[in-house]
């Protein structure tokens, strides 16, 4: 019978920092898993290391039920970033695996093809209107038919989610943790920031990409949890006009309460859940219809297991997926979403920032995009595979995504 002969960590930075599972079968099939957690990669990877891969050793891989189970409650402590990081790192490896045992690609094991592509929205942004129009032009290029708007903001310095580094005076599309030495210690970067202004800016911006653009672009727009609830409704009901695709994160997640509150004041679609780890944390925003969208990852969700549970939950009450997929989630944990996107019936829409060559060097991915539509490949399993030679070369750097303070130096939500 086989079994799991070995499982290997591996830590690399192409580019920024990534965590992956690289699990063995005695047959010799091997399969891949996203473990990063942005910033907090380390104690994802020494988890694995010292608390999940010597449970594994021996274990039957086609148990991936059983597998997940046995993780997740076997260890007491559930939940939480970094065990569900680690417990999707095996339960994508698995899955990857059996779809090559079966000579297959993963979707085809999970119901196969609802869709011929996964809509896709890229991130468009800039320090000024004309900068974000450009931003938007290259999008459509590129081939994207929804676009994620995020803008400076007047008298505020280098906003997160902005594709600017006024530093190094370099544009960047990606949302990159930094990698801030300062007397020898990497330390998070501090923006300022001030929620009023941002709130006075805002419906002007959409305001002047509706009039340029016209009214059928589909648009989004990410909050960051930086509004206090009465805030985001204040938001959510003036972009109304708009038609947004969705207002997502608007005030942090853990406060389900507070989307009560926006779905009295506005019917601004809401998308939120990055932050969540498991289907409990979505409970009430689902049974209630408090949201629109589900923001989970992957990578951060438990994995394919999970996740599937989880969106078939939501589509018991209409409620649509739209998985989390920046940069800081590795191409494996990218593929992984791609083979949920094209199986689930209730899919929405997907993140997508490509990854830069280098990481793509390491990670050599099957998944295209075209025309708007991201597929995962017919490669059997996930389409990704790893050189672990080149991985070696790009050693860890401790990075850190950037914290937030008011005016008066109070440290705020993101």
């Amino acid at each position: 019978m086989d079994r799991i002969e070995s499982a290997e960590v591996v830590v690399t930075s192409p580019g920024r920092n990534f965590v992956t599972l690289k699990i063995t079968t005695s047959d010799g099939v091997t399969g891949l898993g996203d473990a990063t957690v942005n910033g907090r990669e380390l104690a994802v990877a020494a988890y694995l290391t010292d608390h999940v891969v010597p449970l594994l050793i021996g274990r039957d891989p086609a148990n991936i039920e059983d597998t997940w189970q046995y993780l997740y409650r076997g260890a007491y402590w559930r939940r939480g970033p970094i065990t569900m990081a680690a417990v999707a790192a095996v339960d994508v490896a698995l899955w990857d695996i059996k779809a090559k045992t079966a000579g297959l690609p993963l979707y085809q094991l999970l119901g196969g093809a609802s869709r011929t592509g996964a809509l896709a929205y890229g991130h468009a942004s800039g320090t000024t209107t004309e900068a974000l129009f450009d931003s938007i032009r290259n999008h459509l290029d590129l081939g994207f038919r929804a676009i994620r708007i995020q803008t400076g903001v007047p008298g505020l310095g280098q906003v997160y989610g902005v594709a600017s580094d006024q530093r190094a005076g370099q544009r960047y599309d990606y949302e990159p943790a930094r990698r801030n030495i300062v007397a020898g210690r990497a330390l998070p970067v501090e923006e300022e920031w001030d929620t009023a202004a941002y709130l006075r800016h805002i419906p002007g911006v959409f305001e002047a990409v509706r009039h340029e653009f016209g009214p059928d672009l589909p648009l989004l727009h990410d909050g960051h949890h930086r509004m206090r609830p009465i805030e985001a409704a204040r938001l959510a009901r003036d972009l109304e006009p708009y038609r947004l695709f969705w207002l997502e994160d608007a005030t942090p997640g853990e406060d389900q309460q507070a989307l009560r509150l926006i779905r009295q004041h506005s019917t601004t679609p809401i998308a939120i859940g990055e932050v969540f780890n498991t289907a409990f944390d979505y409970q009430t925003l689902i049974t209630e219809r408090l949201i629109d969208y589900v923001r989970s990852a992957v990578t951060h969700t438990g994995g394919i297991t999970h996740m599937r549970k989880l969106l078939d939950f939501a589509g018991l009450y209409g409620i649509r997926s739209g998985m989390h997929g920046p940069t800081d989630i590795s191409p494996v944990g990218m593929a992984a979403a791609l083979h949920l996107d094209l199986a689930v019936h209730n899919f929405g829409i997907q993140e997508y920032m490509k990854h830069g060559d280098t990481t793509l060097e390491v990670f050599r991915t099957s998944y295209t995009f075209t025309d708007g539509l991201l597929h995962p490949g017919t490669n059997p399993g996930l389409g990704v595979d790893l050189d672990e030679d080149l991985a070696a070369r790009f050693e860890y750097t401790p990075a850190y995504l950037p914290i937030n303070r008011t005016l008066d130096g109070t440290v705020h939500d993101w």
